[in-house]
């Protein structure tokens, strides 16, 4: 049974970890807060980019750009796993790794004799593909302590050379979704080549085109710049993501850390309470013995 000093040492500690996780909760919603305005901000031009290559995608043209080539046979397969550089962020980056080995599997009976690459973003991606058997083609360490569009400009372009130079066949992308604060899930997409899923805008479908410069000139600057948005768009939503478990994971701590603490000042009084008693009774015992003499 532990001692009242140790128990009133171990309410101490409770209590310094409670003020830890109160401060680390607080600072990731601050985070949270500046990582939406992030995503509100660059949804506009991303629209208006697939907007218009909606537009184009649908005009009636032989023309197929490369971005747009399924490859008939498999053989190199390149996946982009986006996580977190920290941990305290609960199951956010179990529930993706676990995801993407399972997603790996798959491939693997899907695509028998195909090469499975990995791109790792954040160093929890990075030591899980050091410990895994798959290639790894390139790592991306602390990426998010200063997000920035030229870490999604190199992943686009690493993956779209590649592709174009069919050294990968297809190239996927999983990260963490921001859903909502208390919901984050798990997000795959292909990144190549583009699936034709690039809606055109209805109340121009009918609309003819002319192009200048020509279609497949514009179809070469904004489809490298698509998917750099895609990639972008991803890494911002696992930032978000990422600061919405965080804050979630602290939140909890915090709670679970008061409760604890209210269980053991329970313990503290009551060995407290059984040690005075103790001693009331010694002393009463002491002084009915000399009484007795």
């Amino acid at each position: 049974m532990a001692t009242l000093r140790e128990t009133r040492d171990r309410i101490t500690s409770v209590k310094n970890t409670s003020k830890i996780t109160q401060a680390m909760s607080m600072v990731a919603t601050a985070k949270l807060r500046r990582a939406q305005d992030a995503i509100i901000a660059a949804r506009p031009f991303a629209k208006q980019v697939q907007k218009i290559l909606g537009n184009l995608s649908s005009a009636d043209t032989e023309f197929v750009h490369p971005f747009f080539e399924t490859r008939k046979t498999v053989t190199s397969i390149a996946i982009i796993v986006i996580s977190s550089d920290r941990g305290l962020c609960g199951a956010f980056n179990t529930n993706l790794l676990r995801a993407a080995g399972l997603r790996m599997a798959e491939l693997h009976k899907e695509h028998p004799a195909a090469t499975i690459h990995v791109i790792p973003v954040g160093k929890r991606a990075v030591n899980s593909a050091r410990k895994g058997s798959e290639d790894v083609v390139r790592e991306f360490n602390d990426v998010f302590t200063k997000l920035d569009y030229s870490t999604a400009v190199d992943i686009a372009e690493l993956v779209s050379d590649s592709f174009l130079a069919q050294r990968f066949d297809q190239v996927e992308l999983m990260s963490n979704e921001f859903v909502t604060v208390m919901r984050q899930e798990v997000r795959r997409m292909q990144l190549l080549p583009i699936l034709p899923d690039v809606k055109p805008d209805k109340s121009q479908h009918n609309v003819e085109y002319i192009f200048e410069p020509t279609r497949a000139e514009i179809l070469d600057t904004l489809l490298p710049m698509y998917v750099k948005l895609q990639v972008w768009r991803s890494l911002l939503d696992s930032n978000a993501a990422e600061h919405a478990a965080r804050r979630m994971a602290m939140e909890n701590a915090t709670t679970n850390a008061r409760d604890l603490i209210k269980s053991l000042q329970l313990i503290y009084n009551r060995e407290r309470q059984a040690a005075i008693t103790k001693e009331m009774l010694e002393i009463v015992g002491g002084a009915e013995a000399l009484s007795g003499n």
